[in-house]
This record gives C-alpha cells, structure tokens and sequence, in this order.
C-alpha cells in the first residue's frame, strides 16, 4: 500500500483530504514533518483561504523546500486548490503580489467574470494522454474560488515533455483547472468534494506512485 503524507501547514480541508486520500487506497499520514514528507510514496498539498497566507503557512514548515527538493527526485507531488495555486511563479490578490513556489511560471489572480467567487459544479477540457483523469474525461468536480491562472502558456525547450494542461470555463473566462507534469500534478478543484469522479482521480494518482 503507497504512503501519502497529507501536508499539514495550517490550511486546507485537511480531515477531508486524509479521508479522500484513505478511500482512495493508500495509507495516509497527516504531518508538517519535513523528513516524512520526504520519504513518503507521495506528497498532498492541501489549501483554502488567501495565497499569501498559504505561502506563510508553507514557508514556515519549509514545505516549499520539501516540494522541490521531492520533485528533484522525482517524487510525486499532488496540489488541490489553493495548494495547486502556490506551486506557480505568484499570485495577486487585493494589489498585493506573493511570491510561490514557482515550480511553473505564471500568474494566479482574479477571475475575469460576472459571478466570483466560482462556486460549484462544472466539467474540464481534459487533454489526450491524461492519466489522472483515466475514465472521468466528461465527469464534472467540484469548484471553490475567485483567483485562478488565465492564458497560461508554457514554453518548453524541446528537451522536456510539455505539461497536459486541463481546463475550465466560468463566466467566459478560461483557466487552469489542472496540470499533469511529469511527478508534479495538481487540480484547482476539489477532488475530496466531487463525488465519484473526484474519488476516481485520486484512485488513479495513488495508483501511480
């Protein structure tokens, strides 16, 4: 059975994501330790609430240190929401920009629609090859969030495969709903909070590591 620490750096669904993480079939730990986060099969990055509180949050445990220093070996990492969020270059929020973690480059901020927060059900654009979305292409997860990363574009330099990026549509505005790149992946929605579908992809990451 894989072991999954559950990152504990004072934000997140926290007791939600151990459940999901259980159900979904691996053995799962909640800890801010820094050696155990390392050594585990695989690393869940929770997060809710405002981007630099996360950072703060993260930072004070070194849990920005961890997920690079996990990737650089190839470990997997798994981002939900907020916790998808800090993995890019920044984020701005109320005229105040934070540094991330700036694992992809790119900017977080404010949807550009009618109705913020985005709030609910919605389907994805899931791209060719996808294995974290393997059997739920058409499915719809669940959504809670005002800020996102609009027109993101990566260029690569040949060398190293492209991410699959999936996306979403609110209020006519296009973000990133989730990122598949190499060991890193992460979702803007909740798959703790999408039913079926969402305790599908968490099946198909565990299944992974």
């Amino acid at each position: 059975m894989s072991e999954v620490v559950v990152l504990d750096y004072g934000s997140g669904n926290l007791r939600s994501a151990v459940r999901a993480m259980e159900r979904a079939g691996a053995s799962v730990t909640l800890t801010s330790d820094f050696q155990a986060g390392l050594e585990a099969d695989g690393l869940v990055v929770p997060g809710v609430g405002a981007y630099a509180a996360c950072m703060a949050g993260l930072r004070e445990i070194k849990g920005d240190r961890l997920i690079g220093r996990r990737l650089a070996g190839g470990r997997p990492v798994l981002g939900i929401c907020v916790g998808m969020q800090i993995l890019f270059e920044r984020g701005i929020e109320h005229g105040v920009e934070t540094a991330g973690c700036d694992e992809w480059p790119g900017v977080v901020e404010r949807l550009q629609a009618p109705v913020v927060p985005h709030m609910g059900w919605n389907t994805v654009a899931v791209p060719d090859g996808s294995s974290l979305f393997a059997g739920v292409e058409s499915e719809r997860f669940y959504f809670v969030h005002s800020y996102g990363v609009r027109d993101w574009t990566l260029v690569t330099d040949g060398r190293t495969r492209a991410p699959l990026v999936t996306w979403a549509e609110h209020g006519g505005d296009r973000f990133v709903a989730a990122v598949e790149n190499g060991p890193l992946s992460a979702t803007q929605f909740h798959p703790e909070k999408s039913g079926d579908a969402g305790a599908a992809l968490l099946r198909n990451w565990v299944r992974s590591l």
